[in-house]
């Protein structure tokens, strides 16, 4: 799992910049999918989704970025351990945060901690299962200036967003998170060459992603696409038709039932994931199944971005299916990004919104009248209510919500979205939300 990987950033998803030869020759001999979606575009909550199984903001603490666990939720990784599989994880799982407060003392939900995947496989007792979680700080910022740029990559043949405009500080910012995403893709090759060593590659699940979109505005910590799509694919020995490639939409939390279900290891009750098993056995390519029209994602607090000395967070939810994009705003009073200045956190400015030469080329242009736009897209309030056509909109950028010749589709969006939150006990539908505005936020640093 990288860290703010975000979709379509990978040679097998039609990049022509970035190189990532490891998850392409993943895809080639697994499965590529085409619609996975994180619970939350937010570090610590997408993470307690993959481990717990469930939506994140079932998870109390759990929901927040630098927040905590609380241990009584089963999480797969101990499931697996408790089963008789050797667990380990290297560099980053779970977090940020802070584990005790949540009850972990001497243990981790992401099972022991070692020095390298090799070192794992080295202390591996003979013949027992294992389970891995291979975590990465790339391309999380701070980047090292120019390196995509010097590295070789042309900066004219990356394909910059249509909400950023075409300009070289941007075009070499997404080449220096390409330069890290591709480190990060080297990482992977070496497990994965490891894993043919010890003659268990047809044998081991292996599963390559990012836990949510690039550390850019409007990208990691929005639910448009480029904050909660991730690049995707899944090999195993017994994948049938290998180079499949398949449109059903992934939910994160759909990771932790499939382990246990294909480990013959009992499902919690409390897990609202669906195991991927069918369309793992399958050998059908496309549409798999036919209950994995839609997926549904949100998000609470990243930072406490607003006015000082508010810690409350951006909390919205969302459906996307094939076609469309619904989102709701609970309060469209806040700032998505978080106040220009005068917030919580101490980055002050839009601190919602992780640093760099993009962000900081974007806020200079608020009162341009021609680049105005730019700002506003990243920075500027919405409204409570986000209806995209993505075959005619892939970026999210003209809403529909208030056309009114989209009202039958926006109501039905809707209430498939309510249904499916107070289906899953939201709290923000079914009452006591602003609990996730109180939360202690557990970062190393003192808020303003």
């Amino acid at each position: 799992m990288a860290d703010d990987w975000g979709w379509p950033h990978a040679g097998a998803l039609g990049d022509p910049v970035v190189q990532t030869p490891t998850f392409d020759q993943l895809a080639s001999e697994g499965i590529l999918f085409e619609h996975a979606y994180v619970s939350s575009p937010s570090c610590t909550p997408s993470r307690n989704a993959v481990l717990t199984g469930q939506y994140h903001w079932r998870l109390g603490q759990g929901a927040n970025l630098h927040s905590t666990l609380d241990v009584s939720i089963p999480v797969y990784p101990l499931l697996l351990e408790e089963a008789g599989y050797f667990v380990g994880r290297w560099r980053k799982c779970w977090g940020p945060g802070k584990l005790e407060p949540g009850g972990y003392i001497d243990t981790n939900p992401g099972g022991p901690k070692f020095d390298s995947f090799r070192d794992f496989i080295d202390q591996r007792p003979d013949d027992q299962p294992f389970c891995f979680w291979l975590g990465s700080s790339d391309p999380h910022r701070a980047y090292k200036l120019n390196s995509g740029k010097e590295s070789g990559m042309n900066l004219d043949d990356i394909v910059v967003p249509d909400f950023y405009p075409n300009e070289e500080i941007i075009r070499s910012d997404i080449a220096d998170y390409y330069f890290e995403v591709q480190r990060f893709d080297r990482d992977c090759g070496e497990a994965i060459e490891l894993l043919r060593e010890i003659g268990e590659i047809e044998n081991t699940i292996i599963v390559m992603t990012g836990d949510h979109g690039m550390p850019f505005p409007r990208c990691k910590s929005n639910l448009y696409d480029m904050g909660v799509r991730v690049p995707l694919a899944i090999r195993w020995g017994e994948i049938k038709n290998p180079g499949r490639e398949v449109r059903d939409f992934i939910s994160f939390t759909d990771f932790a039932p499939t382990f246990l279900e294909l480990a013959g290891v009992p499902l919690p009750e409390a897990m609202t994931g669906i195991s991927l098993s069918p369309i793992l056995k399958s050998k059908k390519d496309g549409w798999v199944t036919d209950y994995r029209q839609s997926v549904i994602f949100g998000k609470e607090r990243h930072v406490p971005a607003q006015l000082a000395p508010s810690i409350a967070g951006y909390p919205c939810r969302s459906i996307r299916t094939e076609k469309w994009q619904y989102i709701y705003n609970f309060f469209p009073q806040r700032w998505p990004a978080g106040v220009s200045e005068g917030a919580s956190h101490p980055m002050n400015n839009f601190p919602d919104c992780d640093g760099g030469p993009t962000k900081h080329y974007l806020m200079t242009l608020k009162d341009d009248p021609d680049y105005g736009k730019y700002y506003d897209w990243s920075f500027d309030q919405r409204p409570q209510e986000e209806l995209y056509d993505m075959d005619n909109d892939p970026f999210q950028l003209v809403n529909l919500a208030g056309n009114p010749d989209y009202v039958e589709i926006r109501v039905e969006l809707k209430d498939k979205l309510f249904q499916q939150l107070k289906d899953s006990e939201d709290p923000r539908v079914v009452g006591g939300g602003e609990e996730f505005d109180g939360y202690p936020y557990r970062a190393g640093y003192s808020l303003r």
